[in-house]
């Protein structure tokens, strides 16, 4: 199992990577990571919807799947399908998908106001609409958002830095993992494996952004950016991540689910593959927000 995991994860980031990099040469941004962002939303939906529905939620599926797509096209449309560049900026580029948060927001509760029949179950729906609007929708928007605000050189960061602390913690952890970090929410993990996440994290983070963001961004000085902000970056990063991975972990344990779903063997759903990067993802818009990195 640790051979297969490693091997398709290997895959898994390479064919990120690859798409990251076509997408970089492409003359319309996001024209190859939009489709797979709208499939990743699309599926990840439908199983954070599954997973809501052995706690008794019956949160109806139209207006989550239409809101996530809104709050996915809100961090893609405005600066790309604007005839004018300027125009697109008038209001932050963060005010879109709070924008396209509200209005999936009141899907919701238009299409629950639609069903209401009797008492009980409504509150419970519309709070599993709203975390299926969150945490799928806003968190990966924000992957969308470091795309189209900093380049591919920032989702490429995400990635590597995100997925190499997952193979870092599953390594490690495996190998010499001796003490549980959260027993109760994932038997697995260990504080030998998270310390093996940091450490993979922080070494990707620094050959990121030393060799690969230089030579996606043409800016050569890139590389002589302060050592510091890139192990900040790697250690904040693989932290959120962690959180992610528990986060999903406490999410499929209320379900009484072992993972997502079974769309791919060893690694479970889209989910399962997405947690980590979906915490991940307002950490490492911060850090490029701000500075720490990418100057």
């Amino acid at each position: 199992m640790l051979r297969w995991r490693l091997l398709l994860g290997t895959l898994i980031i390479a064919m990120l990577i690859g798409l990251c990099w076509l997408d970089h040469a492409a003359a319309t941004a996001g024209v190859w990571l939009l489709p797979v962002a709208i499939l990743f939303t699309l599926a990840a939906t439908g199983e954070i919807l599954h997973l809501a529905a052995p706690g008794g939620s019956r949160p109806l599926a139209w207006p989550v799947y239409l809101g996530n797509l809104l709050l996915i096209a809100a961090n893609w449309v405005p600066s790309v399908c604007c005839d004018d560049p300027t125009r697109a900026t008038t209001l932050p580029p963060i005010a879109w998908p709070l924008l396209a948060l509200f209005a999936g927001f009141l899907l919701v509760l238009v299409g629950e106001m639609c069903r209401y029949e009797k008492p009980g179950g409504v509150t419970a729906n519309v709070a599993a609409s709203v975390l299926a609007l969150v945490y799928v929708g806003l968190l990966l928007g924000l992957v969308v958002q470091l795309r189209m605000g900093f380049g591919v050189a920032a989702v490429a960061s995400l990635i590597i830095v995100v997925k190499l602390g997952d193979t870092g913690a599953y390594t490690v952890g495996r190998l010499i993992g001796r003490h549980k970090m959260a027993p109760r929410l994932s038997p697995g993990k260990t504080i030998e494996g998270a310390a093996g996440a940091v450490v993979f994290a922080c070494l990707g983070s620094c050959a990121t952004f030393y060799w690969l963001v230089p030579a996606m961004s043409g800016d050569k000085a890139a590389s002589a950016a302060p050592w510091w902000g890139w192990i900040l970056f790697g250690l904040l990063v693989a932290t959120a991540g962690i959180l992610g991975d528990l986060a999903e972990s406490l999410i499929k344990r209320d379900a009484g689910c072992k993972d997502s779903s079974t769309w791919l063997p060893g690694f479970g759903g889209v989910l399962d593959i997405l947690d980590s990067i979906l915490l991940a993802a307002p950490v490492a818009w911060i850090c490029w927000a701000t500075g720490l990195v990418g100057r």
